[in-house]
């Protein structure tokens, strides 16, 4: 369950962080951000072939001491120069007020460098929506060629959503070979333990085939449907139940490492010197290089690392890795190296972890495995969930439910439909594998192909964001960026033996992505271009005889200005709306999170004896749109706040439309409406208005609701007459009742258009009907809901006209000739004359007669059926 946010939520990003807190979130780290890292000794060298090509006995890189010395010293500079240097002391330095990865870094460029293809991004508007947001920074001379030339935006977009779906592929590849990996190993100690079993060889030679056949892939997808199924308590309660197991872990491995040290090669630290990384270089051939894909697993869990930050802090986890993971992870893989040193080919599997623990506890060994292999899949998991939701609020992810676990840190979400998804890949992996070699190839291509993006976008925050020279930045590119090209090529030689697998799931993601990304956009370039100036609507009275019926009408629309299309389609076709009107749009910003002091921007639309008004509700990247109850009654308050201020209020803002206030901070005067709380029926509680438009009969038992009306503080000198009235008709509106007023737009590809912009149309339609609906109307009373121009297509017109709207409404019968057009104006026109006299009646009777005019006009048009024709006019 979605726990209520406390005040310390939205602040958490500014405290400071106290000693506590910090090794509190140090301990959690271990369990959530460390276990992927802690736990790839059981396939960094196991994964390495024992085998040569061509059917040759030997490996070349197990042919002496000196090449197991050369993967050591590979070994302890990669994660020293990648995992230490890079990710701890450099990168987390780039986070987005407490949140990483990929999209946090992008997010970044899109503020600073104003690179952004988002729609809050785009529009005319910009300043009134992320004015305050946006700091002022030095001006560097690459900021103007990137933001002059649309083909960078568009390339860092792509790396942003690319560099999103390696961590997303990575979290399906990592609980897969993790606990893979254990399970071998279970199936290896069951095996050497075969003696025990049956005294004949043939006998023990069958049961280990049996092992070996029955042992690893069943029990691997046991632990994988536990770990998926635990994922629902959250990352705090996950934190502190598998931070025990990693600390265990690390622990053994530790002590196990230098046990081997001490009694099989205390001269292994003499391999960290780079003269073997050139060594191994100098002899290099195509049978080394493709072995340099398993050494890159033992920086797995970098990228995470970063993409957790939104879980944790930066300090605790720069302190636990420093003097925690690290040493212990550098005693762990010395100590199998030396271990493998003395023992080459003298014993089955020594180049995996169990074979170099002791064999009085190896037990021991086999329980813990097992167990930190289920609690290393956390890390890419729970980084997936992030990488997820930023992609969901920046409009690249089509809409799924997110649950934020913690009321302390916002950044800790769980998305149920993404866990069961990760989970089913894995499985599929798994089974269809059922080999830890071919699954680390394609983990492997992930790592590296994951870190090169974030390589490429880090260069970029500090020549733009940091405003270092672009010599800095150029080296941090060319460096780090030769050492990942060189690991990526080794991953490309072994494509074909299974990291083909990470290519289907990058067209996978990356495909769905783009297309509701692109869909989204479209819709919002229709919004754009359709909508109609406020004149309009203000000025619509007295042309056409629109009246005001009693009440407040919710128009909820994605642009920040104008009238929205599916309103004035409304409005042409019923020509009336409510005494009180507010057009409310919801922005995601590309900042983590907005405070709620500088959440809402209220304002006018049109002159004060309109009573329209405009709310824009922000939201950063990391943080829910909050779709509860109390939502009308808060903007009803914030309202009331917006006109006590409005004469003299010093933080407004000049749009198109007026002044836009910044509502929501504590006033000294007292609140200029004060609710008052009761309990009422969900049914009941605002009234049903029926339209010819598509309108929603989704009914719903009747639920007991928190009902809040609102009255005026006493007589005070402060408040003028003019203000105490104008607040009082909004109270008046309020009891009289509330609709709400969404547009439903369906994308259809034009004849004419190309086939991958036809395949994209087509994938978002297929995203939009079997994703969740959208947050606003998630809590709406179905009695109160007026869904417009669900029935009308935009389709994608390319050219100087852009896109048009075009009436796909399918009327019971079609109208061919001007005596039936007549005979339809006519019918139309004496509805019209019953609603104007309905007007004048009370609320309960104007429903009636509305409803009545309705039928009667369906029965006028449908007296006279015309010819049957395939046109339709």
């Amino acid at each position: 369950m979605d726990p209520p946010f406390s005040p310390d939520t939205f602040s958490n990003g500014f405290k400071q962080e106290t000693w506590r807190n910090t090794l509190l979130f140090s301990f959690q780290s271990i369990g959530i951000v460390y276990g992927r890292v802690s736990t790839a000794p059981l396939y960094v060298f196991g994964t390495i072939p024992t085998r040569g090509e061509h059917g040759a006995l030997r490996s070349k890189d197990f042919q002496s001491q000196e090449t197991v010395y050369e993967l050591f010293s590979f070994i302890f500079w990669t994660l020293s120069i990648v995992s230490l240097v890079k990710y701890v002391l450099i990168v987390l330095r780039a986070d987005d007020e407490g949140e990483g990865g990929t999209f946090a870094l992008y997010s970044l460029l899109c503020r600073y460098a104003k690179v952004g293809l988002l729609p809050n991004e785009r529009n005319a508007n910009e300043e009134v929506v992320c004015y305050e947001l946006i700091g002022t920074k030095v001006e560097s001379r690459a900021r103007p060629a990137i933001q002059n030339h649309k083909s960078s935006h568009y390339l860092m977009l792509i790396l942003a959503l690319f560099g999103a779906c390696m961590m997303i592929g990575d979290g399906v590849l990592t609980p897969a070979i993790s606990v893979l990996s254990a399970s071998s190993g279970l199936q290896r100690w069951l095996s050497h333990m075969s003696h025990h079993f049956s005294s004949s060889p043939k006998r023990q030679e069958k049961i280990s085939e049996e092992f070996k056949k029955y042992i690893p892939v069943p029990s691997a997808c046991a632990i994988l449907v536990c770990l998926f199924t635990l994922q629902h308590f959250g990352t705090r309660k996950i934190g502190f139940i598998f931070a025990p197991v990693i600390i265990l872990w690390l622990l053994f491995i530790g002590g196990v490492g230098l046990y081997n040290i001490i009694h099989c090669d205390p001269h292994i630290f003499y391999a960290i010197s780079p003269v073997y990384v050139y060594r191994f270089v100098r002899n290099i051939d195509r049978e080394s290089w493709s072995s340099l894909g398993s050494i890159l697993l033992c920086v797995a869990g970098s990228e995470a690392m970063f993409a957790d930050l939104g879980h944790f802090s930066k300090k605790s986890i720069k302190i636990t890795f420093i003097c925690f993971i690290y040493p212990i992870l550098l005693l762990c893989y010395a100590g199998q190296a030396a271990f493998i040193s003395k023992n080459l080919y003298a014993i089955e599997g020594f180049n995996h972890l169990t074979a170099s623990v002791p064999d009085p506890i190896s037990h021991i060994f086999v329980v813990l495995s097992l167990l930190a292999s289920a609690v290393g899949s956390q890390a890419t998991i729970t980084a997936s969930f992030s990488i997820i939701n930023q992609c969901l609020a920046l409009g690249c992810f089509p809409r799924v439910k997110v649950i934020h676990t913690s009321d302390k840190k916002h950044g800790q979400v769980y998305i149920p439909d993404a866990n069961w998804l990760l989970m089913i890949l894995s499985l599929t992996v798994t089974i269809g594998f059922h080999n830890v070699l071919q699954i680390a190839y394609a983990a492997g291509l992930a790592i590296v192909s994951g870190m090169l993006v974030t390589t490429c976008l880090m260069s970029l925050v500090i020549a733009l964001y940091w405003e270092r020279s672009l010599l800095v930045s150029a080296s941090f590119l060319i460096f780090f960026g030769f050492i990942e090209i060189m690991y990526l090529s080794a991953c490309m030689l072994n494509f074909h033996k299974g990291a083909w697998y990470l290519v289907v799931l990058l067209v996978l993601f990356l495909t769905s992505m783009l297309a509701w990304h692109y869909g989204t956009m479209k819709k919002y370039e229709f919004d754009i271009q359709n909508k109609v100036s406020t004149e309009w609507l203000t000025e619509l009275g007295p042309s056409l005889g629109v009246s005001r019926v009693p009440g407040i009408g919710f128009i909820y629309t994605d642009i920040v200005t104008g009238i929205p299309a599916f309103f004035s389609h409304f409005i042409t076709n019923l020509p009336a709306f409510h005494q009180v009107l507010v057009f409310v749009s919801f922005k995601s910003l590309p900042v983590p999170y907005v405070p709620p002091s500088r959440r809402y921007l209220i304002g006018r639309v049109g002159d004060k004896g309109y009573k329209i008004f405009r709310c824009i509700a922000r939201f950063g990247y990391c943080e829910r749109v909050r779709d509860s109850d109390d939502f009308e009654q808060q903007i009803i308050q914030l309202i009331g706040e917006f006109i006590s201020l409005e004469e003299n209020d010093a933080e407004s803002l000049t749009s198109f439309e007026g002044r836009m206030i910044v509502v929501g901070k504590p006033s000294q005067d007292g609140n200029a409406l004060i609710p008052i709380h009761s309990t009422s029926s969900a049914n009941n509680e605002t009234t049903t208005i029926s339209s010819s438009v598509d309108s929603s009969e989704r009914g719903s038992a009747p639920v007991q609701r928190k009902k809040v009306r609102f009255t005026l503080p006493e007589s005070s000198p402060k408040m003028r007459e003019s203000m105490r009235e104008e607040l009082q008709e909004l109270i008046d509106a309020r009891e009289s009742g509330t609709a709400y007023f969404l547009g439903q737009s369906h994308l259809a590809a034009r004849d004419g258009s190309n086939l991958l912009k036809k395949l994209l149309i087509m994938i978002y339609v297929i995203l939009d009907k079997n994703s969740r609906e959208p947050h606003v109307a998630l809590n709406i009373p179905h009695a109160a809901l007026v869904e417009v121009g669900s029935i009308i297509k935009a389709e994608i017109e390319q050219g100087k006209t852009g896109m048009r709207l075009r009436d796909h409404t399918r009327p019971s019968t079609s109208i061919d000739t001007q005596s039936e057009l007549d005979h339809f104006m006519e019918a139309y026109c004496k509805a019209l004359s019953k609603l104007k006299e309905a007007m004048e009646e009370p609320q309960q009777e104007t429903v009636a007669f509305i409803n009545d005019m309705h039928s009667q006009l369906r029965d006028l048009t449908n007296s006279n059926p015309p010819p049957n024709t395939s046109s339709g006019k």
